[in-house]
């Protein structure tokens, strides 16, 4: 997510359809290290923000695995200015680990006039001060995968070998019909392509939501990540991409089995405490000032319902697995309580 186009830093939009491209780094930290990246408890730094759908992946992914001792965290300014992502968050305006005001500064120490803006989720190395990858679509998978070693006790497996197949058949459209499709729809300069974006939003909705009446999860009886990534669209539908997107065919509250299944996940230990609302409501309408020019930032949704019963449980399932919750938020990263429900 950058400024340039309201997301991840590797998208384009203007005239012309709304287009994402690949991420441009995308080495992996790896068990093995055949990147010349191998995990290692301490060594890397995970930078995000809390406003972008992409980088809450991550946020939700570390949680769930416990990896709050391998892999620290850095959260940069829902605001950004003209070097995009800044750490104006933290004391002094600098990251207290990496030494930085912006996190342009690790992109440049790895590759100078590189090509795409600064995105978020970002891997940096310790050590070098380097970016290692802004590979958001493979960057949990690898959390899940390759940091075994440091997983918790109990972690569950978000990306179980057995249903790998399902799991990114889910992804994909889940990927291109709504967590790209909002997009689509929200920086149209065509009302053809507006309504084209818009339509593939709700019918993959309707799609998704015939789906989740008959179980909990999108695959297999636990969560996995697939949820995940159909979450953290979710978790920002009303208060965002409703209005600000033009989203508007109807409200995520107004679909009885997809705001169950929204509520569900949002008051499971690893989802909901790693949301926050303002500034995912700040950045959105703040930043897009193409789409939002007066920089108004709207008083509403009313958030209260995120934390009244969903039922889902009745349908079965087990959300860990045979694994178990994460254990509590660590204080320094808690959401602010005037940011949630």
């Amino acid at each position: 997510m950058s400024r340039d186009d309201g997301d991840d830093g590797n998208s384009a939009y203007g005239r012309r359809a709304f287009k994402r491209s690949k991420a441009h780094f995308t080495d992996r930290i790896t068990a093995d290290g055949r990147d010349g990246w191998p995990v290692a408890a301490g060594r890397y730094r995970l930078v995000v923000s809390r406003a972008c759908p992409w980088a809450s992946r991550s946020l939700v992914s570390r949680r769930l695995l416990g990896l709050e001792d391998a892999l620290s965290l850095a959260v940069a300014d829902p605001i950004q200015d003209d070097r995009s992502w800044r750490f104006t968050l933290d004391e002094d305006g600098r990251d207290p680990v990496l030494g930085i005001r912006y996190l342009s500064e690790a992109y440049d120490r790895r590759e100078a006039d590189h090509p795409g803006g600064v995105s978020v989720p970002a891997i940096v190395d310790v050590p070098s001060g380097k970016l290692v990858t802004n590979d958001y679509q493979q960057l949990t998978l690898d959390l899940a995968t390759e940091w075994t070693a440091l997983h918790r006790d109990g972690a569950p497996d978000l990306y179980p070998e057995a249903l790998r197949d399902e799991i990114d058949e889910v992804m994909a459209d889940v990927y291109e019909d709504v967590n790209n499709g909002v997009y689509r729809a929200g920086f149209a300069t065509e009302q053809a392509e507006y309504e084209a974006a818009c339509t593939g939003v709700f019918r993959r909705l309707e799609l998704l939501a015939e789906r989740l009446e008959r179980q909990r999860y999108l695959v297999g009886d636990t969560i996995t990540e697939a949820d995940i990534r159909l979450f953290t669209t979710l978790v920002r539908f009303d208060a965002v991409y409703h209005g600000h997107f033009k989203c508007n065919r109807w409200k995520l509250t107004e679909n009885h089995v997809l705001w169950g299944y929204a509520r569900d996940l949002y008051q499971t230990p690893g989802f909901g405490d790693t949301v926050d609302f303002d500034h995912i409501k700040r950045h959105y309408y703040q930043v897009h000032t193409g789409i939002n020019p007066t920089r108004v930032v709207p008083l509403g949704p009313d958030l209260s319902g995120w934390l009244t019963p969903h039922h889902r449980e009745e349908l079965g399932g087990r959300p860990f697995g045979d694994g178990t919750p994460p254990g509590p938020v660590r204080p320094a990263e808690r959401v602010p309580a005037a940011s949630t429900p």
